[in-house]
């Protein structure tokens, strides 16, 4: 589509829809939450559909977030969207390191521990990334949901059921940082990531335990 073509439709898919708390809600947010939800449940479901789910959604959300100066977010779907095409190439085609098909597993307590410090590690190094190189007025705030979920992303693509309490921390966190800017819709999305974290989580434990 030709870049005169694709500035009006951008336009019209950020005109609002409705307002809720004196905040407007665009086209784009609907369609990206629309997406998302399908999106994780599809997750729950181990369904590979949620992989181009997500590539739709993180683009859509790329463009909201830049919008309002979430950098750290909006580099964080970019790199979902990328990720997306390695998970779902993971869940169609992937191995496990003795060859067999991925399957719903847990990490070993060597495996949580570098997970965690690879994420507690990450955070501030981001944070002073956007501090010193951005405009954005939360950069550590905006820095901590982005570099859990990099972390988040990995272990779903390669099924460790320790991708779900991940997301647990990172949608509440998300909670409070997209109150805090006015996105309600989102805002919705995320609590009800919330909940479905913790539905997904209780689903992946139980198929862990089948194929233990």
């Amino acid at each position: 589509m030709p870049m005169n073509e694709l500035y009006p439709l951008l336009e019209a898919m950020f005109a609002p829809a409705f307002t809720a708390w004196d905040a407007p809600v665009t086209w784009l947010e609907i369609a990206a939450f629309a997406m998302a939800v399908a999106m994780v449940v599809c997750n729950m479901r181990v369904n590979a559909l949620a992989w181009p789910l997500a590539i739709g959604s993180s683009l859509l959300y790329f463009l909201l977030f830049w919008r309002y100066r979430l950098y750290g977010e909006a580099g964080l779907q970019l790199f979902f969207a990328a990720v997306a095409v390695w998970g779902w190439w993971q869940w169609l085609r992937g191995t496990q390191h003795d060859g067999r098909p991925l399957r719903v597993r847990a990490l070993p307590a060597r495996g949580r521990l570098a997970a965690l410090a690879a994420a507690l590690l990450a955070w501030p190094l981001l944070g002073l990334f956007l501090d010193r190189m951005s405009d954005s007025d939360v950069p550590w705030w905006d820095a901590f949901p982005t570099a859990a979920s990099v972390l988040g992303q990995f272990l779903l693509a390669r099924k460790y059921l320790e991708n779900w309490p991940v997301w647990v921390v990172v949608n509440l966190v998300s909670v409070g940082l997209f109150a805090w800017k006015g996105l309600w819709l989102t805002v919705l999305l995320y609590a009800l990531f919330v909940v479905m974290s913790f539905a997904g989580w209780r689903a992946w434990a139980r198929l862990a335990r089948g194929t233990a």
